[in-house]
């Protein structure tokens, strides 16, 4: 997991009744951190600070949270919980937490009045860990939803995922929480999260058809979905980089979810990739981003097979064992 970067820790805050969460990545001192934006309905705070060629290089924390927009705020508790423990950038009469987050739209799931605040972001870091790590449909995970080409109504139940690759000294760990408007595709580029059929007059009755739409634009998502999909992705490594060549990293992981997501990167999907890295081992930049892109693909997959099903929006292992929640 994610959690195999030394110095990493993750932690969940999760409202099963609500139906929506945030999950926190704390860093070890000195991580160098970047990352990218794609889509076109992206919901982000801090993420200016990491583009090449901005002053601050260092990120003590990444929050992806729930809620859409609300949920940002969720970041104020993770700075207040770092500010507490006299972590973030010396400005010479404070230190400032440097919290990058992003959102997923969840509000359709479960209470669109349930939202992350600052205190789930605060219990979010009481939770953090290393070792192993909750996955499905927990924390940023936990309302998230995929394979939306049939329209919200023919969702399947996405979530947090993660995994991680070892060569030698370097590792590469990523977490993700999946919310996307496109299907999910297995390794072998089998279908394994895809598009339902909604039970009401008009819908199409063919997967196929469906994508159809989308490619010439006239998939329902384009009206009832608009800005309800996003997937968060963060890759952490080991590996000694600089701010440039972790932006890079995080463009590698954009590849990643291509590889498991199709299509990626719409108009309705809001794609946030951040990168980590904490410097410990010497490492070749194309190996880095590689394993960050399979690493990447392998979280997404993992984050819809250990998905739990609610009411309206079944599991992939629902739909397999012929259970709807």
């Amino acid at each position: 997991m994610i959690t195999r970067v030394t110095g990493v820790r993750v932690g969940h805050w999760t409202d099963e009744v609500g139906l929506t969460g945030c999950t926190v990545v704390l860093c070890p001192p000195g991580t160098v951190g970047s990352g990218e934006i794609r889509g076109g309905a992206p919901g982000t705070r801090e993420t200016d600070l990491l583009r090449p060629g901005t002053l601050v290089q260092e990120v003590h924390a990444v929050l992806l949270t729930g809620g859409s927009a609300f949920g940002l705020s969720a970041a104020d508790g993770v700075m207040r919980w770092l500010e507490e423990r006299g972590v973030g950038l010396d400005t010479g009469v404070a230190r400032v937490p440097i919290v990058p987050a992003a959102v997923l739209f969840d509000l359709g799931v479960g209470d669109p009045r349930a939202r992350p605040g600052p205190s789930a972001g605060y219990a979010a870091c009481e939770a953090a860990a290393d070792g192993e790590i909750e996955e499905g449909s927990v924390g940023a995970g936990t309302g998230a939803t995929v394979a939306k080409l049939n329209g919200p109504g023919g969702a399947v139940k996405g979530g947090v995922g993660s995994a991680a690759r070892i060569d030698g000294e370097l590792v590469v760990g990523v977490l993700t929480a999946v919310n996307a408007l496109g299907e999910v595709l297995d390794q072998d580029g089998s279908v394994l999260a895809g598009a339902r059929v909604q039970q009401k007059e008009g819908a199409s009755t063919d997967e196929e058809s469906a994508r159809g739409r989308m490619a010439e634009g006239k998939g329902e998502s384009t009206t009832s979905g608009a800005g309800t999909n996003t997937t968060l992705v963060v890759v952490a490594t080991n590996a000694k980089l600089n701010k440039e060549r972790c932006h890079l990293v995080s463009l590698a992981a954009h590849d990643g979810l291509s590889t498991a997501i199709r299509p990626s990167h719409t108009m309705w999907d809001g794609y946030t990739a951040f990168a980590l890295a904490t410097g410990q081992v010497e490492a070749r930049q194309a190996e880095v981003e590689a394993m960050a892109s399979d690493v990447a693909a392998e979280a997404i997959r993992r984050a819809v097979r250990l998905a739990t099903g609610v009411p309206n929006f079944p599991a992939v292992r629902d739909i397999r064992e012929g259970r709807l929640p």
